[in-house]
């Protein structure tokens, strides 16, 4: 008998050790999960770097690079120090009580998104806590990813350092508000509307498209886009090549951004033990991902290619399709992302030449693509994935999603984008902060503003006045 309990004990003994050995395998590999989607989403950063340079003209590559630089640099502390805690603190709104989760509220945001005090134990080194920096940082490249949408709209002709004061005011304010509100178990669009937006079409792309239209009103058009007739001007920019390659590699950084959408399973602060979720606690698998993705990239391309044959509004095409299928890339069949992805990719020049027709400016097309195209695909769920749940819950009890609650949705989208976007740029306007001088864009902002030149050997023979034997 004793020799039985002794094994017995050797055996439950071993079986701990399995078990600690499994839990800290799953950590690590929870660590590892979203600590890889932070370089695959810088790789968006890098693509929109290539995807600007390219569509300015040859006078302005540098400070269209700079702006990406700084947009990026300057979002990574201001969403560390408010923008995290406006996440963490407002879902349920102003004044910022706590949630039916129990993980919202000011009080809830005090004890766990603040670099000082009591909560800088989750905002900073901490071997016990394997989970808040790589949280954090995918949710911070998430809102630099929102600057930088906003950034190639308004190249050629926008301020620095205004720019970066829209940037801060987008990424880790506006859109964060948008997150909490429509992103977050606890968030009022979610419990009381039954919004789902899995892939952040609305509040990420359509936010950062709408503050990008805000500001285009009153930063104005470049100098010779448009007649006195209200004609446009087509304004070249100086690479197609990098443009399109620019757009491929914001394509592959889109896998990072999705995969960062996908809650692990097997932790304490996981959905379930057993199976990956969404934020809002629905299931998915990244071999769902992996089936819409693809027919989203190749439904926007066709989709595109039929209407224009042109590679920039094709590789836009692809943004677009995945944009139109990402708040519902959870609930999809594949032959269904193709569908709305591919009449994404048919609407979206129409889209952006109407809106030129009304004098705005926009030099990447990017309020067409991310906020039209956002807008479009968080309604599109509300038609093709009503029903289904919107939020983890209790069957009867939790909300489904439904058409009526994606369109309050897109609304709330839009205007937390529109009027941040107009009235700040409007402030900075009368500030003199917004635009630069006349003469200045006339010379081109990289000699200017920079000052240095993209190109120090690309000028034109005739412009260097050389005979013709020389």
């Amino acid at each position: 008998m004793e020799e039985q309990i002794a094994e017995l004990v050797a055996k439950v003994a071993e079986l701990e050790g399995v078990g600690a050995a499994a839990a800290v395998t799953n950590k690590m590999f929870a660590e590892t999960f979203y600590y890889l989607t932070i370089p695959l989403m810088i790789i968006i950063h890098a693509g929109f770097l290539a995807y600007e340079m390219g569509a300015s003209r040859l006078k302005n590559v540098l400070s269209s690079g700079v702006k990406n630089i700084l947009a990026f640099a300057f979002m990574i502390p201001t969403f560390y120090f408010f923008g995290w805690w406006v996440y963490w603190g407002f879902p349920t709104g102003i004044p910022g009580a706590p949630g039916p989760a129990g993980i919202s509220g000011i009080e809830y945001a005090n004890s766990i998104a603040l670099g000082w005090g009591e909560s800088a134990q989750y905002m900073g080194p901490n071997i016990a806590d394997q989970a808040s920096g790589v949280f954090f940082g995918a949710f911070a490249l998430f809102a630099a990813t929102t600057a930088s949408i906003m950034s190639g709209a308004v190249i050629e002709r926008i301020q620095t350092v205004g720019f970066v004061i829209l940037a801060i005011v987008l990424g880790s304010f506006a859109w964060v508000v948008a997150a909490a509100w429509g992103w977050h178990a606890d968030g009022w669009l979610v419990t009381k509307f039954g919004v789902h937006d899995f892939g952040a079409a609305g509040l990420v792309h359509a936010v950062a498209g709408f503050f990008a239209l805000g500001v285009l009103i009153n930063l104005g058009p470049r100098i010779g886009k448009f007649n006195s007739d209200g004609s446009a001007n087509h304004i070249a920019g100086h690479n197609m090549p990098l443009t399109v390659t620019g757009l491929m590699l914001i394509i592959v950084g889109f896998w990072g951004f999705l995969m960062a959408c996908v809650i692990v399973p097997g932790e304490g602060w996981s959905w379930f033990a057993d199976k990956p979720a969404t934020i809002y606690g629905t299931p998915i698998t990244l071999s769902a991902l992996s089936f819409n993705i693809l027919m989203a990239i190749a439904g926007g391309i066709i989709g595109a290619w039929l209407l224009t044959r042109d590679p920039f509004w094709m590789m836009s095409g692809a943004l677009a399709g995945i944009i139109s299928t990402a708040s519902g890339l959870d609930i999809y069949f594949p032959a269904m992302a193709f569908i709305i992805a591919f009449s994404a990719g048919i609407i979206l020049k129409p889209c952006a030449d109407w809106l030129e027709r009304r004098g705005i400016d926009d030099a990447v097309g990017a309020v067409t693509v991310h906020g039209t195209i956002g807008l479009y695909g968080v309604v599109m769920l509300g038609v093709w994935g009503a029903g289904f749940p919107a939020l983890q819950g209790a069957a009867g009890e939790a909300p489904t999603i439904n058409l009526m609650g994606q369109i309050i949705g897109a609304v709330v989208f839009f205007l937390v984008g529109f009027v941040p976007g107009y009235a700040v740029s409007y402030v900075l306007k009368m500030l003199g902060m917004l635009r630069i001088p006349r003469g200045a864009e006339l010379a081109g902002m990289d000699m200017v503003k920079v000052p240095a030149e993209g190109y120090p050997e690309g000028i034109p023979a005739p412009a260097m006045n050389l005979s013709p034997g020389e």
